[in-house]
This record gives C-alpha cells, sequence and structure tokens, in this order.
C-alpha cells in the first residue's frame, strides 16, 4: 500500500484501535517506526477523570461483566470481581469518603498492598476528584511519616499491621485527622473502612479537569528525604501508548492478563498493569505474596498471565529457574516489560531463547516517563541500547545550556517540556520544579547518546542518586539514618557497581569513639537503616573509614568516593 499524505484528522491517537492490525490498516505495510511515528499524537481532552476513563468506562461500553481484578492474598485466597463490582463498590466507599470530608482536591494516603481495598480507594478518591497518595510497604517508619506530615494529608487508609509501625507517631502529623483500616477491630478513633458497603451508591463522576492534580507519588532524589511528585489525571493518556508498544501492540486483543510484582504505590504498578489494564479492559491481577522467582512462574501459570512487568533484577532472578515451561507448561506469557535499570543482553538471550518471549525495556522517571524504549514488532531490539524515542515523546540529548547534542554525543538525556506524562511539579517545592527546566526541555539526570537509527544508549547518572534494582534511592537519606545510630559519628554513601542490580548501596562510615569495626557492628548498622527507611535502601557494603576526602569547601567529596568505588569494582 503507497503512502498517503497525513492528515490531522487521520494522525492515530491514543487508545484508539492500539494493536498492530489498526496500524496496518492507517499506515499499511510494512508497519514501520517511522511511520507510526509519522501518524501518531496524544490528544489530552479538556476534561479526564482516571476512575472514568478506566473502570466505568467498561461499564459504559458494555463491559461490566468481564474479569476486572483477580486478588490473590498471602495465604492463597483468591477472588474475583467484575467490572461493574468494580464501580458499585467504588460509588459506595466515594459516599463514605466523601462524608469523612474528601472532596477535590483532598490528600488521602493510600498504605495498601495490591488488591480489592487498594482499587477501590484510588477509584473512589478519583472519582470525588481527590489525590491519592500512595505509601509503599516497603517504607520504614520514618519514610512514611515524612510523606504524612510533607503531604498534609487529613485522611489515611490502611491495614493494622502497617499502621502499627507507625501508630505511636500519629502526633508528628499534626494534619492527619481521620485513620481508615480495611481491618478494623473497633479500636477507639478508627474507622471501618468496611463501613464503605453499608452506604448508598453515589454515581456521581467529578468533571475533573485532565491538569486536576490525581496523584502524589513520593520517590527519593539525589538530597534529602523523598520528593513528593503530583501528577494530573492527563497522565495516563501519556502511558497508553508506550504501555501498548512494549506490550507488543496486544492490548486491544480479548482475553489478556496482566501482573506485576511491584508495589501498586510506583508508577510501574499503577500505570503498567492496574490502570492501563483496565482502561484496555483486561483482566489485572494482584498477589500480596512476597516476590520469589519460582513464585512468580508459579503466578503466572496458574491465572494465565500473558502480559507482566518485570524488573531486571527480578528476571536475573527467574533466568536461573531450569526448564520454566516443563515444569510450569501452563505458562501463557507473551511479553515482558521492564524498566528501572539496564537490562542485561544476556537476559535478552533468555526472553528469547528459553522463554521465547520479547522482552521490551524502556525508560523514564517517575517525573517524566516512557519516554524511550523497544517494541519487537516494530523495530529490532539492539543489545544494551534503551530502545528509540516512543510515540508521543519528544527526546533528545542536551548540553548544559539545553542546546540539542549532535547524534553519538554525550550529553543528558531531555524531555519536551509538552510531555504528556510530565508532572505538575514537585509538592511544596516549587523551585526545584523549575530548576529541572532548561528552555523547552525537562532534565532527566541521566547521560546518554542517540546513534544514527535513532537508538538512545544510557551512560550513567549525573548526580548522586542511587538505582538499585529499580528501586530510586537517594544517599542523603541513608546517610541521614545511619548518623542516627550511636556507633557513627560520620557517613557518606555511594552506588556501588553490582552485577545482579545494577548498583547498591555503599555507605563509608566514620565511628564514634569507643566503638570498632566488626561484622557484628555492620550487621546492627543495616538492621537499623532497614528499620528506619526501607529494606531495599540500607548499605549492602560498609567500609569503615578514618577520614573522608573534602571538597574546597570542606564538604565530604561523594563524588570521588563514587569515582574510587567504580574504579574498584572494574578491577
Amino acid at each position: 500500500m503507497p503512502a498517503k499524505p497525513i492528515q490531522e484528522s487521520e494522525k492515530y491517537v491514543t487508545g484508539d484501535g492500539m494493536d498492530l492490525d489498526a496500524l496496518k490498516a492507517l499506515v499499511g505495510e510494512p508497519v514501520s517506526y517511522e511511520r507510526v511515528i509519522e501518524h501518531f499524537q496524544v490528544r489530552i481532552p479538556e476534561y479526564y477523570n482516571l476512575a472514568g476513563d478506566t473502570v466505568l468506562r467498561q461499564v459504559d461500553g458494555g463491559n461490566g461483566e468481564a474479569v476486572a481484578l483477580v486478588a490473590e492474598s498471602a495465604d492463597g485466597i483468591i477472588k474475583r470481581f467484575t467490572y461493574a463490582e468494580l464501580a458499585e463498590r467504588s460509588s459506595r466507599l466515594s459516599q463514605m469518603l466523601q462524608e469523612l470530608g474528601v472532596t477535590r482536591g483532598t490528600v488521602v494516603a493510600c498504605y495498601l498492598g495490591a488488591g480489592l481495598e487498594a482499587a477501590l480507594t484510588y477509584l473512589a478518591v478519583f472519582r470525588l476528584g481527590g489525590i491519592v497518595a500512595p505509601l509503599s510497604q516497603l517504607y520504614g517508619p520514618d519514610t512514611v511519616i515524612h510523606a504524612l506530615v510533607d503531604s498534609g494529608a487529613p485522611i489515611l487508609i490502611s491495614e493494622s499491621e502497617l499502621w502499627a509501625r507507625i501508630a505511636d507517631q500519629k502526633s508528628r502529623c499534626p494534619a492527619l485527622a481521620t485513620v481508615v483500616l480495611t481491618d478494623a477491630n473497633g479500636e477507639k478513633d478508627i474507622i471501618d473502612f468496611n463501613q464503605y458497603q453499608q452506604m448508598p451508591g453515589d454515581e456521581h463522576v467529578e468533571q475533573t479537569r485532565a491538569e486536576s492534580a490525581a496523584l502524589l507519588l513520593y520517590t527519593s532524589g539525589s538530597t534529602g528525604m523523598p520528593k513528593g511528585i503530583l501528577h494530573s489525571h492527563r497522565i495516563l493518556r501519556g502511558y497508553l501508548a508506550s504501555v501498548s508498544l512494549f506490550y507488543e501492540l496486544d492490548m486491544n486483543k480479548p482475553g489478556r492478563v496482566l501482573w506485576t510484582p511491584s508495589d501498586w504505590s510506583w508508577v510501574a504498578g499503577i500505570f503498567n498493569v492496574m490502570l492501563t489494564g483496565w482502561f484496555f479492559g483486561q483482566t489485572v491481577v494482584a498477589s500480596r505474596a512476597r516476590f520469589s522467582a519460582e513464585g512468580s512462574f508459579e503466578l503466572m501459570a496458574r491465572h494465565g498471565v500473558t502480559h507482566c512487568f518485570l524488573t531486571p533484577t527480578a528476571l536475573k532472578r527467574m533466568a536461573a529457574i531450569e526448564d520454566p515451561y516443563g515444569r510450569w507448561p501452563d505458562l501463557a506469557i507473551r511479553a515482558i516489560g521492564t524498566g528501572g535499570e539496564p537490562l542485561p543482553s544476556a537476559i535478552l538471550a533468555w526472553g528469547d531463547q528459553i522463554l521465547n518471549v520479547p522482552i521490551n525495556e524502556f525508560y523514564g522517571l517517575t517525573e517524566v516517563n516512557h519516554l524511550i524504549g523497544n517494541c519487537r514488532s516494530l523495530y529490532p531490539v539492539r543489545p544494551g541500547s534503551m530502545g528509540k524515542a516512543y510515540p508521543g515523546h519528544v527526546v533528545a540529548i542536551i548540553d548544559q545550556a539545553g542546546n540539542p547534542l549532535p547524534d553519538g554525543e554525550i550529553g543528558e538525556i531531555a524531555a519536551r517540556d509538552d510531555d504528556p506524562t510530565l508532572l505538575l511539579g514537585y509538592w511544596n517545592q516549587l523551585g526545584r520544579t523549575a530548576s529541572m527546566r532548561v528552555g523547552r526541555w525537562v532534565r532527566t539526570g541521566d547521560l546518554g547518546y542517540r546513534d544514527s537509527d535513532g537508538y538512545f544508549w544510557y551512560h550513567g547518572r549525573n548526580d548522586d542518586l542511587i538505582k538499585s534494582a529499580g528501586y530510586r534511592i537517594g544517599p542523603a537519606e541513608v546517610e541521614d539514618a545511619l548518623v542516627e545510630h550511636p556507633a557513627i559519628d560520620e557517613a557518606a554513601v555511594v552506588g556501588s557497581p553490582d552485577p545482579d542490580r545494577g548498583q547498591v548501596v555503599k555507605a563509608f562510615v566514620r565511628l564514634a569513639a569507643g566503638y570498632e569495626p566488626g561484622a557484628d557492628l555492620e550487621k546492627e548498622i543495616q538492621m537499623h537503616v532497614k528499620s528506619c527507611l526501607a529494606a531495599y535502601k540500607y548499605p549492602r557494603k560498609i567500609e569503615f573509614v578514618k577520614d573522608f576526602p573534602l571538597t574546597s569547601t570542606g564538604k565530604i567529596n561523594r563524588k570521588a568516593l563514587r569515582l574510587k568505588e567504580t574504579a574498584e569494582n572494574s578491577n
């Protein structure tokens, strides 16, 4: 079919026929990356609501009896819920939350694992025009309290096991007026989440603008405690195309089942699986089981998972399992998306040769995401490359002044400031938001280059942020936790190269008088950080030092420590 002139009205709109057959009809055969880019446009409507365009959209479209959610508890109990059930239950919960004071712009903290209660919380708050502030189960008390204080959330929805971690520190959160628990047992001043079932349904959905705030995500930066990243309802429109691409343009076909072991408090769980799965009318699996390689294969076989997001670290562990199809013949996996750290070429080859499944890597930040990636159906994967700029995203390599660099030159990876996934801003930090921008570009803090064929190649960070097993870890928050330990006078934290996790946290520690280095003290320090912050943030390596290299202004020279660590691990 010959190429045809493209009219604005003909441009491919995100979400409409997002599959290979539709692309063939639109651009002709063979379908090429260049023709898709030429035709593609993300259109953002003036009014948009995340609940309205996912679960409620499916009910209105006649898909209400399809299974929307399969929820598996930690003890293996499995429950299934249709789109109609999620819509009806979330309408009741929205009525209950409205009576508790939730309205447009109210921040509701969601400290829950993946499952029905978290799903209903998201949907109900979105229906009211409120803002969900997800809090990971992996966070330690200090991080949770920081997020509650910083967000000013007046309502927390949680469960007793998680609430017990921070209950004695509630007084540190002056704005927190209401605590709702999914398993309340009549405790004083605690609201029972399940009271929503007695509420009358309320079909009303606020007419939120696409730019209205919807999500407040806390994620680590290179300095200080985690920052609040505020996103609007429109963010989903920016994810639909890229999710479809790394899932091999397969999302509009019936019978797809999506799952990720990633927490629903992060964008990977929220957008790579939950909300995009519901936009396309597919089944989303939620499990409370802790990740293991064998357990992941068992779960995927048990539920017929066809598409999933797995971090490179998770994939490395799963690749160590021999003969997965022999052990789990019911595996139905069709495509895997991965991101958060570079994917080793050996894992890409394992996907091709053992799983016979395309593994598509993608790249982005919580602030502005899914900028670059792969889609085997459109263009070949080059091992070690990040992929090409995804349709709907304009990406460049820039210099310090914000000037785009020619192909082959290393600079900072940047997104254009009209990117559909771009944050509204950092919560209570307007200056930090402005510092991300230079001209029309939004800085990512990551270095790389683009080759002459349009593939991007990662070259590291330009700051101290540590990326470990898909997690972002700020050295400052780990250092603050370390110096709270009585044995430590001074500490500096850097990322240490690691073949399994990409990087691990390495702490250089100067001890206080009266303490001596040793294995017992090292373990004690590690447990201290785990309990204060999060299990994934503790220093897996500790080096005891007598002094530190200093900058000209007398500060610890973390850059010198990082270079030293990199050099030692390259030998």
